[in-house]
């Protein structure tokens, strides 16, 4: 029997976000928002983040960029822990954040280190 895409999607989260992060969005799941749910899980997780072509360290770091550029705090926290997890430094983390305050301006990529040293600090992987 074969995964399905949600089921894989489900396993690549916990793997990228932490062990339990999916099962731990589960009771917020409603009738209204399950559709935003599936959609994380089985596009966003199943298949984009399985496909192969970059690895996922690669993926996290256009997430740290992409992120900062459409200002979204909260899933930037999340996905600088992802990074972590998916084997990048400080150093590149510093790197792409300072990359993006030519493309995307000085106020986002501010924000973007602010979150990142958060989670960095969290991690104590700064001082």
């Amino acid at each position: 029997m074969t995964e399905s895409t949600k089921e894989i999607g489900r396993k690549i989260m916990n793997q990228v976000m932490g062990d339990g992060y999916a099962e731990s969005k589960d009771p917020k799941r409603n009738d209204f928002n399950s559709a935003l749910f599936d959609y994380s899980e089985e596009v966003c997780f199943g298949r984009t983040w399985s496909r192969p072509g970059i690895d996922r360290k690669q993926r996290s770091m256009l997430n740290i960029a992409l992120l900062t550029a459409l200002n979204r705090p909260n899933q930037l926290k999340h996905h600088v822990e992802g990074a972590i997890r998916n084997g990048c430094t400080l150093e590149e983390i510093r790197e792409i954040l300072l990359h993006t305050a030519v493309y995307c301006g000085l106020p986002a990529a501010g924000e973007g280190f602010k979150i990142a040293e958060e989670v960095l600090r969290e991690h104590k992987l700064l001082g």
